[in-house]
């Protein structure tokens, strides 16, 4: 069922963890960033941060509920979006490094999930209403991913190796920007929120091949790049749990989690 309040979102994701890190499922990593953002997001509604605590803590829900279903959908084998579905197949994937989990998420969640959830909150407003809000959401799962990435290091101690090919403007997996997916999600958002019925459907399923490209653009790499990548993974940590654990660490909202995958 649907989670309806940030409360519950924060309860599911807790138990994809606490599952993820019992099962070895790589899946949770992404989870694991989620729940540090909803966590920053339900900060802000409490000191009355965000111009409109309420439609944010919607905004915010019906954002997760699309994640949420995309991986419901996946672990029973169901239909589910392009670009989502190959962030979920990745993770069976053992040469696909946390880096790349991580962003194969954002991808899908950034450029396709969070267009639809701004329109889905406003109804029959004015998509302009929620842009602050939209940018608020975007700037906390900027920062929390910057901040995830700094503690990869204890993860992925070669990852800086990257930086060698950071002149390749023809990779996305150096040069994916977060802002930049935010800006192309809020132009997707406003041209959806002048959509309905069919026409709707179907400017969402192209918006979803087209982001699915980008996806698979984050881990078919070529050339040079690709040894590094393999370079990299070769040296990092590759035990689930212990993933999980260091990403969670200082939490203790996470010891349930950790309980449970002893």
């Amino acid at each position: 069922m649907p989670v309806t309040t940030i409360d519950e979102l924060l309860s599911e994701l807790e138990v994809i963890i606490a599952e993820s890190a019992e099962k070895g499922e790589r899946a949770g990593y992404f989870a694991t960033l989620y729940h540090k953002v909803t966590s920053k997001v339900k900060e802000g509604i409490d000191r009355n941060d965000f111009e409109n605590g309420p439609r944010m803590e919607r905004l915010d829900v019906l954002f997760a509920n699309r994640y949420l279903s995309a991986l419901h959908q996946w672990r029973n084998k169901l239909p589910l979006t392009d670009s989502w579905k190959i962030a979920f197949e990745a993770t069976e994937k053992s040469g696909i490094l946390l880096i790349q989990h991580l962003l194969l998420g954002i991808n899908a969640h950034i450029n396709l999930d969070l267009g639809v959830a701004a329109v889905e909150t406003i109804q029959a407003g004015q998509i302009q209403d929620i842009h602050k809000d939209f940018d608020a959401i975007n700037a906390i799962l900027g920062a929390l991913t910057y901040e995830v990435i700094h503690d990869i290091n204890r993860i992925s101690p070669l990852l800086s190796l990257i930086g060698k090919h950071s002149g390749n403007t023809e990779s996305l997996l150096i040069q994916f920007s977060i802002g930049n997916a935010r800006d192309g999600a809020w132009v997707f958002a406003e041209d959806l929120s002048q959509k309905a019925g069919v026409e709707y459907t179907a400017f969402i399923a192209q918006r979803d091949k087209d982001i699915a490209t980008l996806a698979n653009s984050l881990i078919k790499l070529k050339g040079f790049i690709r040894c590094t990548i393999w370079i990299i993974h070769l040296f990092e940590l590759k035990n689930v749990k212990k993933v999980i654990q260091i990403l969670n660490t200082g939490k203790k909202k996470f010891m349930k989690a950790d309980a449970l995958a002893s």
